[in-house]
């Protein structure tokens, strides 16, 4: 039987998701499947951004969440919910992080940087990092990336791959959202956070390939 450090689990972050990946199988083949879908699935991330932003902006919940000042973005800001609307210039600005986020999800080793990285898209929607403004409950978090984990499944299975690899990249993208979705879910829980944990080596029989791929 494999030992944990429960403490440890919310601590150090690459020690976390070490563990996740162990636990769900996320290994080397599947970063594999995962950049090996990068080719096709690059020129539909615009269309995909798209998608993700209407669905957003079809609930009073989850619109209202991007009238406040954006981190990092400089531009005018809407005055009201009503007036914002989805050619704004700050919807353009945060378009391209998604779509960025979408391209480093394929093309990115996931190495202690890509943990680390992924670990502050989950920060970057509470107040602990990025806008003081900007608080996204989790369910609303919740709600978006069962929204992305199911468009992104449409969208892999209307590529026309053979059925192996389209088995193969579905499933290593569905065990990637869930690491993500943990990466969210932790700010959220009053976890210690210890950045110096990320990259850490460590000692431990079977570590899963995520972190070192």
């Amino acid at each position: 039987m494999i030992q944990i450090d429960e403490a440890r689990l919310e601590s150090d972050v690459a020690y976390r998701v070490d563990y996740l990946s162990q636990f769900m199988g996320f290994d080397g083949q599947d970063i594999a499947a995962i950049h090996g879908a990068a080719g096709a699935l690059a020129p539909l991330v615009p269309g995909l951004v798209d998608a993700v932003y209407v669905k957003l902006f079809s609930y009073d919940a989850t619109k209202r969440h991007f009238v406040p000042r954006q981190s990092g973005y400089d531009g005018p800001v809407p005055a009201s919910l009503a007036e914002l609307n989805l050619d704004h210039a700050m919807i353009e600005f945060r378009k391209g992080h998604l779509s960025r986020y979408l391209v480093a999800l394929v093309t990115r080793p996931y190495d202690a940087k890509m943990i680390h990285y992924l670990d502050l898209v989950g920060k970057m929607h509470t107040p602990q990092a990025g806008s003081a403004e900007l608080d996204v409950p989790l369910v609303q978090m919740n709600a978006l990336m069962g929204f992305v984990a199911d468009a992104l499944t449409a969208t892999i299975l209307s590529l026309g791959l053979d059925r192996a690899t389209e088995e193969r990249t579905v499933r290593a993208f569905n065990k990637l959202l869930w690491l993500q979705n943990d990466l969210i879910t932790r700010h959220y829980q009053g976890a210690q956070q210890v950045e110096s944990g990320v990259g850490r080596p460590h000692h431990r029989a079977g570590r899963p390939a995520a972190a070192s791929a």
